[in-house]
């Protein structure tokens, strides 16, 4: 870290804009209370946070409002692009998927305004993570290590690994699991990366928990390479990595949504750099154009 600040002071001045034109915010079509059963409706919060309507239920994803994904709000990375459905505008929420305790996925605010909205929601997260949550007011908490599952109602929700770190202080690095989660509802399977750099256990999740209908696969907060490669797909590598999952079922279909990217300005990368290379990837790849979704926050679409 100490290497890459003293980089870019050297190179570009260390709070210089990365550049790049933030997505813009349409209106969303979240359907309240709730979806019908057999429609699988799905809206882009921003960043990582979706709202899946999916099976009659309203479930988040690593749920995030706040204006910075920092300890505080007057300092740290802020967001560009507001988010897409305003926090009183959500759903009664039933289930919460949250990946890890990194502050762009587990935002204070964000937690403990779900937690007095929706006290009935169930979160679901890895080994760890859920004495921070309990912390914040949450009632309804499973912890799951990797291939660990949890059946809520008409749901069931499976962890699966991914390749990253965790923790929000100095002290406390990889005190908490991290994970994907693989959620099966309403006759649908969604695939919910999580943060994750290339690893080979994609092809295991795509065998074990697959054949999926749609991947949230994070795509931004890629550069430099010589540190993020580990923890953060870049555009070209998130491809290949639905491929495989892809190709762990012949025949299948699956949808890729692009996600994490264009809401927090963490790393080198312009903010709307990522959507441009994985669509160059994609159709390098050859895979069909209607298979990529690259949404912008509060839009709303159905599968």
């Amino acid at each position: 870290m100490l290497r890459w600040v003293w980089q870019r002071m050297r190179t570009r001045g260390l709070f210089a804009a990365s550049g790049g034109v933030p997505p813009r915010l349409v209106a969303h079509e979240v359907r309240r209370p709730r979806e019908r059963d057999e429609v699988c409706r799905i809206t882009w919060v921003g960043h990582s946070t979706f709202l899946l309507q999916v099976g009659g239920l309203n479930i988040l994803t690593d749920p995030v409002w706040s204006n910075r994904c920092a300890p505080v709000q007057w300092a740290g990375p802020r967001r560009y692009a507001p988010p897409g459905v305003p926090f009183d505008e959500l759903p009664p929420i039933d289930l919460v998927l949250q990946s890890h305790d990194h502050y762009d996925h587990f935002d204070e605010w964000s937690v403990r305004a779900i937690a007095r909205a929706h006290p009935e929601a169930h979160w679901i997260a890895p080994l760890g993570v859920g004495r921070r949550l309990s912390a914040r007011g949450v009632r309804q908490i499973t912890e799951l290590d990797w291939w660990g599952e949890c059946i809520d109602g008409t749901a069931r929700v499976t962890c699966v690994p991914a390749q990253h770190f965790s923790g929000r202080t100095p002290w406390d690095r990889n005190a908490t699991l991290w994970a994907g989660f693989v959620l099966r509802a309403g006759g649908r399977s969604v695939y919910f990366v999580g943060d994750t750099g290339m690893h080979e256990e994609f092809g295991i999740v795509g065998q074990r928990s697959g054949p999926f209908d749609i991947v949230l696969m994070p795509i931004g907060a890629y550069d430099p390479r010589w540190i993020m490669q580990p923890v953060h797909l870049d555009p070209e590598e998130a491809v290949r990595a639905f491929v495989t999952l892809r190709n762990a079922h012949p025949g299948t279909s699956p949808t890729m949504i692009a996600m994490h990217w264009g809401t927090f300005v963490l790393t080198d990368e312009p903010i709307d750099e990522p959507p441009v290379r994985v669509q160059a990837a994609w159709d390098a790849a050859g895979l069909p154009a209607e298979q990529l979704w690259v949404m912008t926050p509060g839009e709303t679409r159905v599968r």
